[in-house]
């Protein structure tokens, strides 16, 4: 086949602007690929999907269809060209050099695929002359692709651990083109988007923050076993990564105690971002308000389905740069559902799936752990073992309810070993701040019961399971 030599774009231009080179593209990606990967040694394997991802659009086929949707654009046409599938070249090539990271690849902008659908864009490929015309012109602009020094990471040993890392991998890949073609399209947002942050400095608000709010507290039995348990957190912060329990009871200021944990745990072990999960959205409003009143607006992403962006023309920076931010979790502080974090670490869609890459290397606290869904508490498990293993995760089971860790609690038997305690002996701190007595009554009453003891108090909350008791009882 004649390959002609012609210039390569990767995607047209902005109005008045310059087409983006495929090479720029593919290069630009490949490096922030690597860059996301590295925090779990993958970067090798980052770079090469990276170059890999739009090598089908080195193809006269593409390249036309590019050009043609160019000229519709300028003329106004309200039908542009079909579009040319450009993810088959990049398939075939992954399957000579490590053919799991064909599913990136082939989902990069539709979803993770499943090995069928490689198989049969495979055998598709066979014979079509763009794809082999793009391969010859990748090897053209990117010659440094060594098939030989192919280095996967050692903990990939079973099906578990490779599918975990294809989707860190698929995670990092999307990310990377997503800004890459920000970059391009929308200069503004990429600007904006760029920050950086250091967490020995919010930790040194929040050190502040919380000396003035000690020293300003009243002398009471309560503030004193605050401060136990908050010395607690930070006694443990100084341990390595793993699996931590943070067992403290209402009103024991578990909030602020367990964030000083996380802040001074990432420090010490050089980790990126906390990442709080909580079930309740009404719960997050309540942290998410403490954190922000602590750390300012900039700091703390809250990010759940709950959370409305305002309209584009209404934004400013500040929010913008919150939306942005919820793509892809790049913030210091992240405050989300456990219904997100974990349909995110379970999604095959790169929307939902881009925010991944940034869970390595982080502490994540999962707040009200007991209230995790029993059904799902193996896979649930499975996935936070992972992280820890081979991800650089520090995880952080925590919960105000103290029978949800007693006993053989399907909560912590999947660990091995068992998760270490942050605040030693948290019996005593539930007996310490004990508020109320219960006493279970075996014999069934009966409305007249309850209602003559309801008239025998001053104040009473009585709870009753529907609204047809509730009236009963009233009447």
């Amino acid at each position: 086949m004649e390959i002609k030599a012609r210039k390569l774009y990767a995607h047209t231009p902005i109005a008045d602007g310059d087409w983006h080179l495929l090479e720029q593209h593919l290069t630009s990606v490949a490096t922030l690929t690597e860059e996301f990967t590295s925090k779990f040694g993958a970067n090798h394997l980052g770079y090469i999907i990276g170059l890999l991802h739009d090598a089908g659009k080195a193809s006269d086929l593409f390249q036309d269809y590019l050009i043609s949707a160019h000229n519709a654009a300028i003329q106004g046409s309200k039908a542009p060209p079909r579009s040319v599938d450009h993810k088959l070249a990049g398939v075939k090539l992954a399957s000579e050099i490590w053919q799991p990271i064909g599913f990136c690849l082939l989902g990069h902008h539709g979803g993770l695929p499943d090995l069928t659908s490689i198989k049969a864009r495979l055998e598709q490929s066979a014979n079509r002359d763009d794809v082999a015309q793009a391969i010859e012109r990748f090897k053209t602009i990117c010659p440094n692709l060594d098939k030989q020094s192919i280095s996967v990471p050692k903990h990939v040993e079973n099906p578990l651990t490779c599918e975990f890392l294809i989707r860190m991998l698929f995670s990092a890949l999307v990310d990377a083109d997503y800004l890459d073609t920000e970059c391009h399209w929308d200069k503004q947002s990429f600007s904006i988007r760029q920050s950086s942050y250091d967490l020995q400095n919010l930790w040194n608000i929040f050190d502040r923050e919380q000396t003035r709010m000690m020293k300003e507290s009243p002398e009471t039995p309560i503030n004193s076993i605050r401060q136990e348990i908050y010395k607690a957190c930070l006694d443990a912060a100084e341990r390595p990564r793993g699996v931590y329990r943070l067992s403290v009871p209402t009103g024991g200021g578990k909030t602020r105690s367990g964030m000083a944990f996380a802040l001074k745990h990432a420090i010490h072990n050089r980790m990126e971002r906390i990442i709080v999960a909580i079930p309740y959205t009404s719960i997050i409003d309540q942290n998410a308000q403490v954190y922000r009143s602590i750390f300012g607006e900039a700091n703390v992403l809250e990010h759940h389905s709950a959370v409305e962006f305002k309209d584009t023309e209404e934004y400013s920076e500040a929010d913008l740069k919150m939306r942005l931010a919820s793509e892809n979790w790049d913030a210091p502080i992240i405050v989300t559902t456990t219904v997100q974090l974990f349909e995110s670490l379970f999604a095959r869609k790169p929307s939902r799936c881009r925010k991944l890459h940034n869970i390595a290397n982080s502490v994540l606290i999962l707040d009200e752990v007991q209230t995790l869904p029993t059904e799902l508490l193996e896979a649930i498990i499975d996935v936070l073992k992972e992280l820890v293993a081979n991800y650089g995760v520090t995880v952080v089971l925590s919960t105000a309810t103290q029978p949800a860790f007693s006993g053989n609690s399907p909560y912590l038997s999947g660990f091995t070993p068992e998760p270490l305690d942050i605040v030693p002996n948290p019996s005593h701190y539930f007996d310490a701040l004990k508020r109320v007595e219960y006493e279970i009554v075996q014999e069934p009453w009966s409305w007249k019961k309850v209602s003559e003891l309801i008239q025998q108090m001053d104040q009473v909350l009585c709870i009753v399971n529907s609204r047809k008791d509730a009236i009963t009882l009233f009447d």
